[in-house]
């Protein structure tokens, strides 16, 4: 596992190098394969996760077995945080989207680790005003965006934070199934499947195997407004 990526996490900010080492030695790791669950909804938080390689879904399933997806996480982003500041059960279920490596923080450990580190305290507080200001604006979208601009903003993201450069655009491997990318955006599959296929047929991008490839980003950036 990469200590460069998992440092990248609020958790790190403002550390030095052998703090920084110090804290990771601390932490236990664990490896995932896809579909694997870390944690279910309802459970107890009693630890913080920093993912060190692939990615995470964080999900709300609604008492007939629907399923929202509330986000997808990735290399240096962290969750779990909020059982330091709110002791409770888990608000979603976090589960493996590809073969993933995580690092994990029991509460305990953290509390004691930020007595006398009050700017990494700060920082965590920012991370998770930071996902309040996301969680407000996917309202938002829900309430005032149409289903293609809601896909369109979603590729963008996943693009500005999986994609890679290539030579016709930007190879985005976001490994969701077409079901979950609908999650996702909080919409059916058929409805989302249209929109994408209707930006393949303008050639804004070109659907792959749990990715796409954006062609055309400022039309998908109009749209998406």
């Amino acid at each position: 596992m990469d200590h460069e990526t998992v440092r990248r996490a609020p958790l790190f900010a403002g550390l030095d190098e052998e703090a920084a080492e110090s804290l990771i030695k601390q932490m236990s790791a664990k490896h995932m394969e896809r579909g694997d669950v870390l944690f279910h909804e309802g459970d107890q938080g009693d630890r913080l996760y920093v993912i060190g390689e692939g990615k995470v879904k964080l999900g709300r399933s609604s008492v007939d077995g629907r399923e929202n997806l509330l986000a997808i996480l990735g290399p240096g982003e962290m969750f779990g945080e909020l059982s330091l500041f709110d002791p409770g059960p888990r608000t979603a279920t976090a589960t493996a989207v590809a073969e993933t490596q995580v690092l994990a923080l029991s509460t305990e450990q953290l509390r004691e680790y930020l007595q006398g580190r009050p700017q990494v305290a700060l920082t965590l507080l920012a991370a998770l005003a930071r996902r309040l200001r996301r969680t407000n604006e996917s309202l938002a979208d829900l309430v005032f965006t149409d289903v293609p601009g809601r896909v369109a903003k979603a590729l963008l993201d996943l693009a500005r934070r999986f994609g890679r450069p290539v030579d016709e655009g930007i190879m985005v491997s976001h490994d969701l199934t077409q079901e979950e990318l609908a999650q996702l955006v909080g919409a059916s599959r058929e409805t989302v499947n249209k929109a994408l296929a209707d930006f393949a047929g303008r050639g804004w991008l070109k659907l792959e195997a749990r990715a796409v490839l954006l062609m055309d980003v400022e039309r998908l950036k109009r749209r998406a407004r």
